[in-house]
């Protein structure tokens, strides 16, 4: 099997809506993302679009020890972003916001491989998942730990 380089990252359902994004003042969060764009050339640092980018926060789980640590940031582009998060594509594109087969078509074209390769790998994906779903999880911000305690 090849490596992939986009592939899909899956948050335990425990540590949904968790993460720094949320728990930061805009004006803050707007730092880190713009340093993360500016760290890839304010290109998809996956699939190398010139196109919107979203600041993907990259994690890190100790499956022993139910920790996910935060690890740090990468420029995304939508599509490559809706692969990371293909449950929350999946919901959008039943609601009509999201063509799920142009995410499908996204990561065949990154990866150079089939739509096999893609559903073998998000069947993977969904496994891990519901594996780390059965457990809470505690939520370590690693080197960014000390941005939380500003808003308490």
């Amino acid at each position: 099997m090849f490596i992939m380089k986009l592939t899909i990252e899956l948050v335990p359902s425990s540590s949904w809506w968790n993460n720094l994004r949320k728990l930061l003042p805009k004006n803050q969060w707007d730092i880190i993302r713009k340093r993360a764009y500016a760290t890839s050339g304010h290109r998809c640092a996956i699939c190398n679009a010139k196109s919107r980018l979203n600041c993907h926060e990259i994690w890190h789980y100790d499956d022993d020890n139910h920790i996910q640590r935060l690890e740090g940031f990468i420029a995304l582009c939508d599509l490559c972003h809706h692969v990371k998060h293909i449950g929350l594509a999946g919901i959008l594109a039943k609601q009509g916001r999201l063509d799920y087969e142009k995410v499908i078509e996204h990561f065949m074209k990154v990866n150079n491989c089939s739509r096999e390769d893609f559903l073998e790998h998000r069947r993977q994906a969904f496994e891990i998942w519901s594996s780390r779903s059965r457990h809470p999880w505690n939520i370590d911000f690693g080197e960014y730990e000390y941005l939380r305690d500003l808003v308490k």
